[in-house]
């Protein structure tokens, strides 16, 4: 099989979001074929190059989402929409997107889809519409398309500066439209297409859907639009254009969930967020993301259990992870018990918001927690520390959960808590707040707690320090769930079910398929078997004595009425491709067919 792996911001660039999961999906199903079409967010992204790849990825095509296009640098004019029919046709067309962003009520019909769609087709036909998309004509329509009745109360208020910073965003966003990844060398002669993301990753998934009928699969651990969501908030936008931009991408997710074959989420807490943006639950699948389990092993499987007096937390160190609240509590964990010690193990530093941040929770541990010599430590040691995975400390990640007996999770805000999950595979006892997918990834193998509240989080972490008996049952625990439902290879094996799974739905598309007497490609002409490597059918296995005996002619099956061994339902030339297709699947029943 071929698959097309669509990606924003992460495979195969060394620096993105996605690498991990996607690198380990890749490597995990050898047997099929990728193409890679990325698009990247930032120089910074570029500039750290790719991941190495393995050698069943046929090709990678990548494009900026982050740069001007080439027909607007440095005053070019590249392809755009020619004559009056080709201008009265984009504005038409644009005219639908921006109603459908506009009004306060969707409209009746598919408005936003066919705008999209029809945009899509232009920029096919006419090579791009970078220029159009920023022009005055789509501004002024952006304008009427505001100040129609029935548009949303937001847009009223927006001005011609607001016009065009929107239409500079729409124009960004829809960049994949004016690709040339559409043709039959291209996003048509893949088998299937995987997004790893929804939002601009899916585009081309949808463009390809809609040209050549190729099925789509789309994959979310991070909800793209609830993303976009809380990125918004600290922009300069106006309230008009965060609202419109936030109006397209709701707009964008629903057409997205509408038209996918299958949408993956990593836990509930993102299949909520999907079923409230119109995915058909029949499309829904939960698919938690894989870890490997074997970097934590020799952790998990030892017999030390970590200092028994020593909390440790593992992180990106930043204020959703609420530090503060963190220190806090342990304040009240030292005041009741005085030998305890706290390791905030992080990693390496993302920007200048998180070096302040780290700056704020270094100067409220030094507030919090004075030197004292009546202390058992020696004067100037803080009974709080803060390192970096790759210190001398914790050279490896494993090494920072191996610190101590109990591993907390203060968060406000997380998703997918991938750090509890790795704690977890170090039968690590662990005390979290509850937020995001904490407690459906926790399943009982650990306290959970209000976030929020350092009190209760004190009092949790106080139970576990005071219980060795309780954070060892714990911990195994954890680490059995763990290895149940988190690791990479029930991962692979997942999507390689769905991919199978899709395949077996719509037949493939390629150049060289067979077809029928009108020209139609023919279901199941490359069957998934075709795809397995090796020569499954070179050695197929000796001719049954059954089948030869039955070659001599027909014999009624006692009971049944049905004759068996005929020349024309078994014989000694359909033994051969059935032993082989059993050789392949295992059989059916104990190797029966």
């Amino acid at each position: 099989m071929r698959i097309g792996l669509l990606t924003e911001g992460g495979y195969p660039y060394a620096a993105g979001e996605s690498r991990l999961w996607c690198d380990r999906l890749v490597r995990g199903l050898a047997q099929h074929e990728f193409d890679l079409y990325a698009l990247s967010r930032s120089a910074r992204e570029e500039d750290a190059g790719w991941v190495p790849l393995p050698p069943h990825v046929q090709r990678v095509r990548t494009a900026p989402l982050w740069s001007a296009p080439a027909d607007l640098r440095d005053g070019a004019r590249g392809p755009r929409p020619h004559g009056r029919r080709d201008r009265r046709r984009f504005t038409d067309r644009f005219e639908q997107l921006a109603t459908a962003l506009c009004r306060a009520e969707p409209a009746a019909g598919t408005t936003f889809a066919d705008g999209l769609y029809g945009l899509a087709e232009l920029a096919r036909d006419r090579g791009g519409l970078a220029s159009a998309l920023r022009s005055e004509a789509a501004a002024r329509v952006l304008q009427a398309a505001c100040r129609a009745p029935g548009a949303r109360r937001s847009a009223h208020g927006a001005t011609v500066p607001d016009y065009l910073a929107l239409a500079h965003e729409l124009e960004r966003v829809l960049r994949p439209l004016s690709l040339d990844w559409y043709d039959a060398d291209g996003l048509g002669a893949v088998d299937l297409c995987h997004a790893a993301s929804g939002g601009a990753a899916a585009l081309p998934g949808l463009l390809a859907k809609r040209f050549f009928g190729v099925p789509l699969l789309v994959s979310e651990y991070g909800v793209q639009l609830r993303a976009h969501y809380l990125a918004t908030g600290g922009t300069p936008l106006s309230p008009p254009v965060r609202a419109l931009l936030a109006a397209f991408h709701g707009r964008l997710a629903t057409e997205v969930y509408h038209r996918a074959s299958v949408v993956t989420a990593g836990n509930t807490h993102a299949r909520r967020w999907q079923e409230r943006c119109g995915a058909d639950r029949a499309k829904l699948r939960t698919v938690y993301p894989g870890l490997e389990a074997e970097r934590f092993a020799a952790v998990g499987d030892g017999t030390d259990c970590g200092d028994p007096r020593t909390l440790v937390w593992v992180g990106r160190i930043e204020p959703a992870k609420d530090l503060v609240g963190l220190l806090h509590a342990f304040a009240a964990v030292r005041r009741a018990e005085p030998g305890t010690r706290l390791r905030i193990i992080a990693a390496p530093l993302r920007g200048p918001e998180a070096s302040a941040y780290l700056g704020h929770c270094r100067a409220l541990a030094a507030q919090l927690f004075p030197d004292e010599a009546a202390t058992a430590h020696a004067v100037g040691d803080n009974p709080v520390s803060f390192e970096e995975i790759g210190g001398p400390e914790a050279p490896e990640l494993p090494d920072a959960y191996a610190a101590g007996c109990v591993t907390v999770l203060s968060s406000v805000v997380e998703g997918f808590p991938v750090s509890l999950i790795e704690a977890m595979l170090c039968a690590r006892a662990t005390v979290s707040t509850d937020v995001g997918a904490v407690v459906e990834v926790i399943g009982g193998t650990g306290l959970v707690v209000p976030p929020r509240n350092p009190r209760a989080l004190a009092d949790a972490c106080l139970a576990l320090l005071r219980d060795p008996e309780r954070r060892e049952r714990l911990g195994a625990a954890a680490r059995a769930r763990a290895l149940e439902l988190f690791t990479t290879e029930q991962n692979v094996a997942a999507f390689r079910g769905l991919y199978l799974e899709l395949l077996s739905l719509a037949p493939v598309r390629r150049a060289s398929e067979a077809v029928d007497s009108d020209g139609h490609p023919v279901p199941f002409a490359h069957p998934a078997e075709a795809y397995v490597p090796g020569h499954w059918t070179a050695a197929p296995r000796p001719t049954p004595t059954w089948a030869v005996a039955a070659a001599a002619g027909p014999r009624p099956v006692s009971g049944s009425g049905l004759a068996v061994g005929s020349a024309s339902a078994v014989g000694s030339a359909s033994a051969a491709p059935i032993a082989a297709a059993t050789a392949v699947t295992g059989g059916v029943e104990g190797g029966h067919v």
